[in-house]
């Protein structure tokens, strides 16, 4: 008799060093209760060191796994043909110190690039037009306008990256989130279509 299961691949996953993939690690399998629990525990990987950083697993390489179990198992794939698994190697801590000088370069690159933009387009003489329109007096300094715009050009810095410090002001993503996650499905369509380049290639077949 004919069973079916639907299977849909996980985007990405994150394993350890000699970790073993089984397809309830990289898919969610539904259809008759004990046989997705049989399938669940099917192993699709073992974790090398030749693997690196990241494997590809392939929904037909899922497939083929799950005929060799029971060729009677009519599977429906549905979604990303695909899993990305990135392998976490332990990392080294960070010295404090280079910590510290990290920051303090960037703490001052921001600023000198903030300074040369307002030099650019003339900041101070803006305020001082601005001032003198306003008030009819001349100000070489005009704080009352100074001070207010410094105020909202941090405000206006936290309320773009959405954070305070690790705190998230709302749930909406800042732009910087979506460019992050625009550069991870591109980084991801490349790792994907690499490997299936190598497999074409004979490199990383593993059907030998």
């Amino acid at each position: 008799m004919e069973k079916t299961v639907y299977i849909r691949l996980r985007h990405r996953i994150q394993v350890h060093p000699n970790d073993v993939i089984t397809i309830d690690k990289i898919a969610l399998v539904v259809g008759d209760k004990e046989l997705t629990q049989k399938l669940n525990k099917i192993v699709i990987h073992k974790i090398q060191l030749s693997d690196k950083n990241m494997v590809v697993i392939d929904v037909m390489h899922v497939l083929r796994e799950i005929h060799k179990y029971d060729r009677q198992i009519d599977v429906q794939a549905i979604g990303a043909t695909q899993t990305i698994v990135e392998i976490m190697y332990q990392k080294k801590k960070l010295s404090p110190l280079l910590f510290c000088l990290v920051w303090l370069l960037l703490f001052i690159g921001a600023g000198l690039a903030i300074m040369n933009f307002h030099e650019d387009v003339s900041m101070q003489a803006v305020h001082q037009r601005i001032y003198k329109i306003v008030t009819g007096k001349e100000n070489a300094q005009p704080l009352i306008l100074q001070i207010p715009y410094s105020l909202g050009l941090g405000l206006g810095m936290v309320l773009f990256f959405n954070h305070l410090f690790k705190k998230r002001i709302n749930e909406e993503p800042s732009p910087l989130e979506v460019e992050i996650f625009n550069y991870q499905l591109d980084l991801d369509q490349y790792v994907a279509m690499n490997e299936n380049k190598e497999n074409i290639n004979g490199k990383n077949d593993d059907s030998k």
